[in-house]
């Protein structure tokens, strides 16, 4: 049993070694922290969407942005595009589930807004089209995936492509990346030394 725990974990280790390694990873890391934090500070917001594991990762750091991270300041604008149940069930059950971020985008976002869709595949249809309707608008698109980057690659804006091709051990890298995107963009807003 503790060497198929060490094994997992030497698997989650690995993917983040890879990570650390990847000059253009780290450098797009770089880019989305800096035009989150521009987003932020021009009055603009951030939504986040995802599925399943992908979707609890969207809000879990859209809270940290509208939360908090470290330090107690200001609220950021920012939310997860799946929360409003009634809206979910109501728009799968009338249109599409393949819309349902889609249609959220168009009534809430705004040209200078930031869209940051999860899909450890890349080719999840629903974000796809909530990337399409966001770069209609005139928002600035960042998609987290695993390695192949799938449809998404083509897309979007910024492409954050853990390098793996297995679901956990990509989303675990999803909420490390964006973990240091919420720490980063927290303390160039808030003059915070960490």
């Amino acid at each position: 049993m503790q060497h198929k725990i060490k094994s997992i974990l030497q698997s989650s280790v690995d993917v983040k070694h890879k990570i650390l390694s990847d000059n253009i990873l780290l450098a797009t890391i770089e880019q989305v922290t800096a035009i989150v934090t521009k987003a932020f500070a021009d009055g603009n917001k951030v939504l986040f969407c995802g599925n399943g594991g992908s979707a609890a990762d969207a809000q879990h750091l859209a809270a940290e942005f509208s939360g908090r991270f470290y330090t107690d300041r200001n609220p950021l604008p920012s939310e997860a595009l799946h929360c409003n149940s009634s809206y979910l069930t109501a728009v799968a059950n009338d249109y599409s589930f393949d819309i349902v971020y889609s249609r959220m985008v168009k009534g809430m976002g705004r040209a200078g807004d930031v869209l940051i869709g999860l899909s450890t595949s890349g080719n999840s249809v629903n974000i796809i089209k909530a990337v399409e309707q966001a770069k209609e608008l005139g928002m600035i698109t960042v998609c987290l995936t695993g390695e192949s980057g799938g449809k998404l690659k083509h897309i979007c804006d910024h492409l954050l492509n853990v390098p793996s091709s297995d679901t956990p051990r990509i989303q675990e890298s999803h909420i490390t990346i964006g973990h240091i995107i919420c720490e980063i963009v927290e303390a160039q807003l808030f003059n915070e030394k960490k």
